[in-house]
């Protein structure tokens, strides 16, 4: 086993940072193919720039972010954070109390970690469901999560969605959509209405995933509870800065869906090339995807021995795809806890007009190369903590 801890996590992304540091020197942008959904963007003009000054920033660009979010999530007011973790961390300080109790709602296991570990820290119980006869909302509950998309973008049905919404406001609790991918993904794929719109009471989307924005956290909902969040987020350095809201900004001025839409009509043929070679693959939303079980059934199938670890597998195909291919995927890149489902996003800009042969070429490539390191475990090490 070589990845064993969130120390180990961190180790892996510093090494996979490097390679793709090595790639951007040798062969610039043009090198490197981002497929994880979560590539972003930071859109800002020379005279946005001119304007992002402490105070002079919030001024300008969060009344656009109150414009263009309210456009993009609906809810009374909207309010920038760093990341959607800060998010739901800023909410969780403000609504959840110590020995309370948070219910969590999604598709499928497992959860987003900031969610039990933002519980964790405030000292209250947490419980998560993906069946909604078992679902159950506890007396000293405070509020209810609901997960739009997972991190392997499972999507939760409407019906479902609007169920547990009903269930916590009969016990007037309010309820948190952690809406990451969600707020594009079910309103632009799969035909949803916007969080709000089902009743959610806040909501909270990643602005660079499946969208042109920064790595950064946008909320919406009602504007009570928007502004004790906000006061939360304030007071512990939550909030999104200047540089931050202004991308965003220009993120949601860009955003189309027609990206997604053409992903989602090109997975079919992708997947149906992918699946004549090999029986891991997957379909997603806008793509395909390996999950790390079905990557180590089929080393098994193969007779190939071990001493890797299923999410080992994953890692280092990840590790592989970046270094021989430079195509990032999120094993290789993701966050201590991020899922480590390799996912092929065809929706992101480095894609959305590639032969399809020619991504399909450097996967087999790739998977070749990394069942030569299966079972050499020092360079498998090597390669993916550096």
């Amino acid at each position: 086993m070589i990845v064993n801890n969130s120390l180990d996590e961190v180790k892996k992304r510093e090494s996979a940072l490097k390679i793709i540091k090595s790639i951007m020197s040798d062969n610039g942008r043009f090198g490197l193919y981002d497929v994880t959904g979560l590539s972003g963007a930071f859109l800002a003009s020379e005279n946005d720039l001119n304007l992002l000054e402490t105070y002079v920033g919030p001024a300008i660009f969060e009344d656009e972010l109150q414009i263009y979010g309210k456009e993009h999530l609906g809810g009374e007011k909207l309010l920038g954070v760093n990341r959607t973790s800060s998010g739901i961390l800023a909410t969780i300080l403000a609504l959840v109390e110590e020995g309370s109790n948070v219910s969590h709602f999604l598709a499928e296991f497992p959860a987003h970690p900031s969610i039990p570990r933002s519980c964790k820290l405030v000292g209250a119980s947490y419980n998560e469901y993906v069946d909604i006869d078992k679902f159950k909302i506890l007396d000293n509950t405070s509020l209810v999560v609901i997960t739009g998309a997972t991190m392997d973008h499972k999507v939760i049905s409407e019906s479902l969605f609007r169920k547990v919404v009903e269930i916590a406001h009969s016990k007037n609790i309010p309820v948190l959509v952690d809406d990451a991918s969600g707020a594009r993904l079910r309103t632009a794929i799969f035909d949803q209405k916007k969080a709000i719109e089902l009743g959610a009471d806040l909501v909270v989307t990643s602005t660079d995933k499946l969208m042109l924005g920064p790595r950064g956290g946008l909320m919406a909902g009602r504007e009570d509870l928007i502004n004790q969040v906000k006061l939360k987020a304030t007071q512990f350095g939550l909030e999104a800065q200047p540089p931050l809201i202004l991308a965003m900004v220009n993120g949601l001025k860009e955003y189309k869906k027609d990206n997604l839409v053409k992903a989602f009509s090109r997975k079919e043929e992708f997947f149906k090339l992918l699946s004549s070679k090999y029986s891991f693959f997957k379909l997603s939303p806008t793509g395909v995807m390996i999950k790390e079980e079905d990557l180590a059934d089929d080393i098994k199938e193969r007779n190939i021995e071990s001493d890797l670890s299923v999410k080992d597998f994953a890692f280092l195909f990840a590790m592989v795809l970046l270094k021989e291919e430079g195509i990032i995927t999120i094993p290789a890149v993701g966050m201590p806890g991020a899922s480590a489902t390799i996912r092929f996003d065809l929706s992101t800009q480095d894609v959305v007009d590639i032969d399809l042969d020619v991504l399909i070429k450097k996967i087999d490539d790739s998977f070749n190369i990394f069942l030569n390191l299966i079972d050499d475990v020092d360079s498998a090490k090597k390669l993916i903590l550096g």
